[in-house]
């Protein structure tokens, strides 16, 4: 089964500063939970992403349990969206749309996130005992450094 997480949220910015942020794999870590352990392995050069970009990272989503994630940036327009979609780890599939429109007074800032849990029927009951707890979590925390950063 397929399972969906939408978040949108107005930034007070202009597009260039945020895009510069938002698109920088470098400023993961500042918008990921520390009880994570997100601790980027890649090397990202100068930090720009790019279509075809492999990113790889530890992370400890689990009762402390370290996991290997690489995701591939697939599409990026520049200010506008980018795509990024996990080729190992977790799920059986990931697909993360980030969006960026232009509105009054600042930019409006949508995340789309496709995911398959793996396991079956267990995997079924993982998800709904704490999976989509914890991503809404993780994307709560995100939408929360968001205001920090740009909107206080």
């Amino acid at each position: 089964m397929l399972h969906t997480i939408q978040t949108k949220q107005f930034i007070k910015s202009d597009i260039n500063t945020l895009w510069e942020f938002i698109s920088s794999p470098k400023n993961l870590s500042k918008i990921t939970p520390k009880y994570m352990g997100f601790n980027i392995l890649s090397d990202l050069g100068d930090g720009k992403m790019f279509p075809g970009q492999i990113i790889e990272y530890f992370v400890t989503p689990i009762a402390g349990i370290k996991m290997n994630w690489v995701t591939e940036i697939t599409h990026v327009k520049d200010k506008e969206y980018f795509v990024d979609e996990q080729r190992f780890g977790p799920y059986s599939m990931w697909h993360h749309k980030h969006f960026l429109k232009e509105v009054s007074g600042g930019v409006e800032m949508i995340d789309v996130v496709h995911y398959k849990v793996p396991f079956g029927v267990f995997g079924k009951l993982a998800n709904s005992l704490f999976i989509k707890k914890q991503l809404s979590t993780i994307f709560d925390f995100r939408y929360k450094k968001m205001e920090e950063l740009f909107n206080q």
